[in-house]
């Protein structure tokens, strides 16, 4: 979830560009394109925006992610770390290049993570790196990061997309043209974009770590969930992320793959604590947890491919499962009202000072899934006696909204999607949600390396947002991809992240089979 950059109707805009004919046939039927059933772009932004399935295909950070979701090398071919000075120096590939011919240098690299870092560029993924002090080229090939305190993350976030200093050095972050025809020095290069309808991209015959085996990429633009799995079936698709309903009328198809691949996605309900409702009926968000039954969500919209969720680290090696769950308990729910002083009203709902228990609960257009999770929260929370509906905006207001079905969530370092999300006044905390000790664990957590002291910092997490919980937590999701089966190379046992990005992590050694 963003505020800029992919539309939250899941639309991805673009600029106008042509296209050929050719791109909307089968892969099968074009031997070396693959068609991608994708959202639509507003600009293509590593830098200053979160998501992006397109980004990796484009672009490289210093370092990158395997199947198994650990660090290795990209465009930094080495690099150490020198804990008396805090300092990363990395050494990078003297083959790279951007794909417009410049070389590829560290004034690169400094130029982009200091854009990010600038507040004027309003960057949601500064907090990865405000702990930067100072960013030193040491020559073309190596740059060095000080750090103010350890950050035991900071690998993982310099997976972060570089950007070419030559062609964006004085251009505005937010807004240039740069982003609606980008050049970077990953795999494929875009050959052409056509608002609205696809980006067609051609494979870099020069990409530094070799030949990508696919000729030609289109993530075509098809917002509708239905109309993806209609196009595969037609052939207009090759490629496409399904709701778990969808992709189950595949299962008996040999000319397609199934994929059901775990994520670490996750689904609730986020609390806008900037609204005045919640700053003086806080005490109704335990009830609000306590009356959701997740697993009849999941059991309904997911058809059971996911888990109920009670915490963000449930996927991640630092999850403390003894913490509260909030398992579904209608009679607690009520409960929890009644001794805070609610009173059940003769409409069936429960009522405080001349004031209703309940909200509404927003949702964005276009992700059906999300849709049936607050319908059915919804009516649950009806039943417990909360007046709670839901609202499908064309545009989310988050400072005038008292409610959103959320979706966060890495398979990555456990300071990802934590730090950034849940502390005070960090650039995704959509919530304005604060407090203290969250603040202290989390940071505790990043500054050390040892094990068991993040182990005990991100115990010490949950067990405080349990007790003030920012999110109604709901389910982990799996991400249900579809493929023609002539398609090789996909890695079923990846870990995807939100929105279940992070199949095209391998992209290059894909082939098209006869």
């Amino acid at each position: 979830m963003k505020k800029t950059g992919v539309k939250l109707t899941g639309l991805f805009l673009a600029c106008t560009l042509a296209i050929a004919p050719a791109a909307y046939v089968s892969a099968e039927e074009k031997g070396e394109t693959l068609v991608y059933g994708s959202g639509d772009y507003t600009r293509i932004n590593p830098a200053m925006d979160e998501h992006g399935e397109i980004n990796v295909l484009i672009f490289n950070g210093l370092t990158g992610h395997d199947g198994d979701n650990q660090v290795v090398p990209a465009l930094a071919e080495s690099w150490e770390f020198d804990q008396d000075t805090c300092t990363y120096t990395f050494h990078l590939s003297k083959e790279a290049k951007w794909q417009d011919g410049e070389d590829f240098t560290a004034e690169d690299v400094k130029f982009t993570i200091e854009a990010i870092m600038d507040p004027e560029n309003g960057s949601e993924n500064a907090p990865n790196f405000e702990d930067v002090e100072e960013i030193t080229v040491v020559d073309e090939d190596t740059v060095a990061f000080k750090l103010t305190a350890p950050n035991v993350a900071f690998l993982d976030y310099m997976t972060m997309a570089v950007l070419p200093k030559h062609l964006l050095e004085g251009e505005d972050m937010q807004t240039s043209d740069f982003f609606r025809s980008p050049v970077g020095t990953g795999p494929y290069k875009v050959e052409s974009w056509d608002e609205g309808q696809a980006i067609t991209l051609t494979k870099n015959e020069d990409y530094f770590k070799g030949e990508p085996n696919i000729d030609t990429i289109v993530f075509k633009i098809v917002p509708d969930d239905n109309a993806k799995a209609l196009q595969l079936k037609s052939g207009e698709l090759d490629l496409a992320l399904l709701t778990p309903k969808d992709a189950a009328s595949f299962a008996e198809d040999e000319a397609f793959t199934c994929y059901d691949m775990k994520t670490a996605d996750y689904r609730g309900i986020m609390f806008n604590f900037a609204n005045e409702y919640w700053q003086k009926n806080k005490d109704l968000i335990p009830a609000v947890c306590y009356g959701l039954d997740r697993q009849a969500m999941i059991d309904a919209v997911i058809l059971g491919q996911g888990m109920p969720a009670y915490g963000p680290l449930q996927r991640n090696i630092y999850n403390y499962e003894d913490v509260e769950h909030y398992d579904y308990d209608p009679e607690k729910a009520k409960a929890v009202m009644e001794d805070a002083g609610w009173e059940m009203g003769d409409d069936g709902f429960y009522q405080r000072d001349g004031e209703k228990a309940g909200f509404v609960l927003s949702v964005s257009a276009g992700d059906q899934v999300r849709i049936d999770m607050a319908q059915i929260a919804a009516q649950q929370l009806q039943q417990i006696g909360m007046d709670v509906t839901v609202d499908i905006p064309a545009e989310v207001d988050w400072g005038g909204q008292m409610a959103f079905l959320i979706g966060w969530g890495s398979p990555f370092d456990a300071d990802d999607h934590t730090y950034k999300v849940f502390g005070t006044e960090k650039g995704a905390n959509y919530s304005s949600y604060s407090n203290e000790l969250v603040d202290q664990y989390l940071t505790e957590a990043r500054q050390t390396d040892d094990p068991e002291v993040r182990k005990e910092a991100y115990k010490k997490f949950q067990e405080e947002l349990a007790k003030d919980p920012a999110f109604a937590f709901i389910c982990y999701i799996d991400a249900n991809y579809v493929a023609e089966s002539s398609i090789q190379g996909i890695d079923p046992d990846t870990v995807m992240g939100h929105h279940g990005v992070g199949i095209f992590w391998n992209v290059a050694d894909w082939t098209i089979g006869e």
